[in-house]
């Protein structure tokens, strides 16, 4: 098991499939982009599968998430989902996306194994979309969101950022969008994660503003919080419920005690934290001929480094080298 000095045990993987990515928003990166990873850098299929594959056989891992950059964006997606979906014991398989092409691959993603889908969705207004993601394709992640359920991705979870001044008028509306459709709206705290390095906290619209501006339409009643166990979303029943809202307040709520999950990279890196300085090669050793063992020993030497808490509310707090995309969120 992955268990951390702290007795927090990892069971939840990360996995980035590229770093790559077809839309520029601004809380994530520059608008001229980045410079990618080289192909080569990159796992390959078979790399991928391995460390996977021990991480589920062998150190307990039971959900595995892909994420980017833009998972949609690797060549063999399904056939990846479905060799992961095809371990024993069968982990849980999920995706975070923005949505750019779900429409084409929502149904073969689901006959391939896949579980259960997050969208990135911020706004409801082209021209508030093209200012944020520097690109005018909303209309691509609305069919996208559409196709998720009916391929049968259900919940249908949307993630929603909210900056400041920006699009943090449309917290009522994104909620009423998704109760429509019966999907799963969570507010995200902006986190300090971007390539730009630009930040700031009086620009973050935070998870008491977000849930002031909510109660103001709608009667939201909490959760039990026994239930949410190490989920990072604070979850609400919606005008007595069934449907829910859920508010990850990263900043400000932070929830690290409970903290249950380990990052691999595009290039095979392991990471114990979203916000870690420091990274464990697994491609290195891996091309170089080691062992199972030898690998799960790499893994449970980063879990066992993984400090108390991500610390942006220190005083010393620096950001990761790497930003969001790269990392994989």
């Amino acid at each position: 098991m992955l268990t951390d000095s702290f007795g927090r045990t990892a069971t939840d993987l990360r996995v980035s499939l590229t770093d790559r990515c077809n839309l520029r928003c601004s809380y994530c990166m520059p608008a001229e982009g980045l410079d990618w990873l080289p192909g080569p850098d990159l796992l390959t299929d078979d790399e991928l599968l391995r460390i996977v594959g021990l991480a589920v056989t062998r150190l307990g891992i039971t959900e595995v998430r892909f994420t980017g950059g833009e998972p949609l964006l690797r060549r063999g997606l399904a056939g990846i989902v479905a060799r992961v979906a095809a371990l024993k014991p069968r982990p849980g398989i999920s995706l975070t996306t923005n949505g750019i092409g779900l429409a084409r691959l929502a149904g073969p993603l689901r006959e391939a194994g896949l579980d259960r889908i997050n969208v990135s969705l911020d706004t409801l207004t082209p021209s508030v979309f093209k200012l944020l993601a520097r690109r005018d394709r909303l209309g691509d992640v609305i069919a996208g969101l559409a196709a998720a359920a009916a391929a049968g991705l259900a919940p249908v979870k949307v993630n929603a950022v909210l900056m400041r001044g920006v699009n943090d008028h449309e917290t009522v509306p994104l909620l009423r969008f998704c109760l429509e459709r019966d999907y799963e709206l969570r507010f995200i705290e902006q986190m300090p994660l971007d390539a730009q390095h630009g930040w700031r906290r009086a620009e973050m619209v935070t998870a008491d503003e977000i849930l002031a501006a909510l109660s103001a339409e709608f009667a939201l009643t909490a959760d039990d919080p026994a239930e949410r166990g190490s989920a990072p979303a604070e979850a609400y029943l919606v005008d007595g419920g069934p449907a829910r809202v859920g508010v990850i307040g990263s900043v400000t709520r932070p929830f690290c005690g409970a903290c249950d999950r380990i990052r691999l990279t595009a290039d095979g890196q392991l990471r114990n934290c979203l916000f870690a300085r420091t990274e464990n090669d697994l491609r290195a050793p891996l091309r170089a001929g080691a062992s199972d063992d030898e690998l799960v020993a790499i893994w449970q030497r980063c879990i066992r480094a993984k400090l108390p808490g991500h610390g942006i509310n220190d005083p010393g707090f620096l950001q990761p080298s790497r930003p969001m995309s790269a990392i994989g969120g």
